[in-house]
């Protein structure tokens, strides 16, 4: 194991009776990165970070954390990690405060007291109410504000942004990057794949329990499928077109408009062109939302 990464994973695997979770997860992420970690529900994201965490066991497999075995070494794994769960659990008598002490406690009150009434302060929370009469919003607030305030060298957060307002969303991006900037490594999980495509080094996408692709998000971007317009100044013979490699004809609105998905290069395409009366051609790249989708189409057309 790279104890210069700080997560490692070598063919992950873990079963809930006989139902498969992880069916080998292999992943690399470098310390000081921010790593986004996507897929739909029951693609393995939370399990993956409970095993981390050595809150489940897996079934096979090697895993280290900060150059540490979690399994082995538990309680010195976790006093450097910052975890935010999916679904946070908080007693309901707590004010926020006496919610956010407790957590404090636990770590032995090694938690940046001032950064965390700042953090508080920047998400609207108030301290003084209990966590009964919080919104679902608010109860996330408290999750990142405990996650963050030890200033811990490894974030786990499980789906971060869930349930906040648009405006509490860029703060807690915000706070992530701040985090990143101080030397913390972050690797979290997201429906919400603008933010990944936002604040995220590198993307790793899981499928039935297995990574199948891991790469920058503008990566992805780059080297998948291109939306191009061309308008010419009278209507043409698009054969020449369609024909080329990579190149498929989406619609045809009117015969001097035309809307294509070109794959790969696009030189040839470009080439072409400059044999017809092009009055203009607009280039439009998919966002990182489609991208993901096209890893689930098999499975959305099983479903069906």
């Amino acid at each position: 194991m790279n104890d210069s990464l700080a997560i490692q994973t070598q063919a992950l695997t873990k079963s809930y009776g006989k139902v498969p979770a992880l069916r080998g997860v292999d992943l690399e992420v470098k310390r000081g990165e921010v790593f986004g970690f996507l897929g739909p529900n029951g693609s393995g994201k939370t399990t993956t970070i409970r095993c981390l965490l050595d809150l489940i066991r897996p079934d096979g497999g090697t895993l280290r954390v900060l150059g540490r075995d979690p399994q082995r070494e538990s309680v010195a794994v976790r006093a450097q990690i910052g975890y935010l769960p999916g679904e946070l659990r908080l007693d309901e008598g707590f004010t926020v405060e006496a919610a956010l002490r407790f957590f404090g406690r636990l770590r032995g009150n090694r938690v940046d007291w001032t950064y965390g009434r700042e953090l508080a302060d920047r998400l609207n929370l108030d301290l003084q109410l209990r966590i009964k009469n919080l919104s679902k919003g608010n109860k996330q607030k408290v999750g990142i504000v405990q996650a963050l305030m030890p200033r811990p060298a490894l974030l786990l957060l499980d789906e971060p942004t869930g349930g906040l307002d648009p405006l509490m969303q860029q703060q807690v991006l915000r706070a992530i990057r701040e985090a990143q900037a101080n030397g913390a490594t972050v690797f979290f999980s997201s429906h919400m794949l603008s933010e990944v495509e936002e604040i995220a080094d590198r993307v790793g996408i899981i499928r039935r329990g297995v990574v199948v692709e891991v790469a920058d998000p503008q990566a992805l971007i780059d080297r998948s499928l291109r939306r191009v317009r061309v308008r010419f100044k009278q209507p043409i013979d698009l054969s020449a077109l369609t024909q080329l490699p990579g190149v498929t004809l989406i619609d045809r609105s009117d015969g001097a408009s035309v809307l294509l998905n070109v794959a790969g290069d696009m030189d040839q395409l470009i080439k072409t062109l400059a044999a017809y009366p092009v009055i203009e051609m607009d280039t439009e790249r998919p966002t990182l939302e489609e991208i993901f989708l096209t890893y689930y189409a098999d499975d959305q057309a099983e479903a069906r």
